[in-house]
C-alpha cells in the first residue's frame, strides 16, 4: 500500500475482534435471575401441594396431625331440658300387697322437692302385676325430662311413655320388688350429674 499509510516492519497488526466481556457478564446474571424465579416457583408448587414444609409419612400429611377435641362453652340441649323437682308432678300408686306404701314414698317425694298429685292403689292393669322396683309412667314428653329426674330417686324403676297421655304429670307405681326409694344423698349426686352441663366435642383441633 502506497501513500499516506505504509506498513513498515515484518510484523503485521492481528485483526481480531473487541472483547464481549460485558454482554458475558449481562448474559450470565440474566440466566441466573431466570433459574431463581423457576427455582422459587418449584418450590411454591410443592408446598400447595404437600400442604406446607415438613416430611409426610405414607399416609399423607393429614395422618402426620394428632387431631384433639376441644370442650366448648355451654350445656347440651338434654341437659338444658331438665326440669327441678318442683315442677314435676308425680302420682304415686301401690301395685303391691302391702299397705300404707303409696302415702309414704309421696310423703317422701315431697320433702324431696316433688309435687305430690293422687296417691292411692294402683289400676287393674298394673295391680299386682309389676315385679321390679316401680314403673315411672308419663306422657312422650317425659321421656328426657320428668321420666329422668324422677329416675334418680328410684333406682331400677322401669320407665314409660303413652303417647295418648295429656299433661306432664308422671306417675310412680310401686312394684312387689320395691323396699324404698333411693338414699337422699345418692339421689342427690344422680341429679346433680343429669342437670349439670356436658362439655360437646366443637371442631377439632389439629396439632402436628
Amino acid at each position: 500500500m502506497g501513500g499516506k499509510y505504509r506498513i513498515t516492519g515484518d510484523k503485521y497488526p492481528r485483526m481480531r475482534p473487541h472483547r464481549r466481556r460485558g454482554r458475558l457478564a449481562v448474559v450470565t446474571v440474566a440466566c441466573a435471575a431466570a433459574l431463581g424465579v423457576a427455582g422459587w416457583g418449584t418450590l411454591q408448587l410443592i408446598d400447595v401441594f404437600t400442604g406446607g414444609g415438613g416430611t409426610a409419612s405414607a399416609a399423607g400429611t393429614k395422618a402426620d396431625c394428632d387431631t384433639k377435641a376441644s370442650p366448648s362453652a355451654g350445656t347440651t340441649p338434654a341437659a338444658a331440658a331438665v326440669p327441678e323437682p318442683g315442677r314435676i308432678t308425680v302420682n304415686v300408686f301401690n301395685a303391691t300387697p302391702r299397705s300404707g306404701l303409696a302415702k309414704k314414698t309421696a310423703d317422701e317425694l315431697k320433702k324431696r322437692g316433688f309435687r305430690i298429685g293422687d296417691v292411692g292403689n294402683a289400676g287393674k292393669q298394673y295391680d299386682k302385676k309389676v315385679d321390679g322396683t316401680g314403673v315411672l309412667l308419663g306422657p312422650a314428653s317425659s321421656l328426657n325430662s320428668s321420666l329422668p329426674v324422677l329416675a334418680t330417686q328410684l333406682a331400677g324403676a322401669e320407665r314409660r311413655t303413652d303417647a295418648a297421655r295429656k299433661g306432664d304429670t308422671v306417675d310412680l307405681i310401686i312394684g312387689t320388688g320395691f323396699k324404698e326409694l333411693t338414699k337422699q344423698a345418692d339421689a342427690d349426686k344422680s341429679l346433680a350429674a343429669l342437670a349439670a352441663p356436658k362439655p360437646t366435642p366443637s371442631a377439632g383441633k389439629k396439632s402436628c
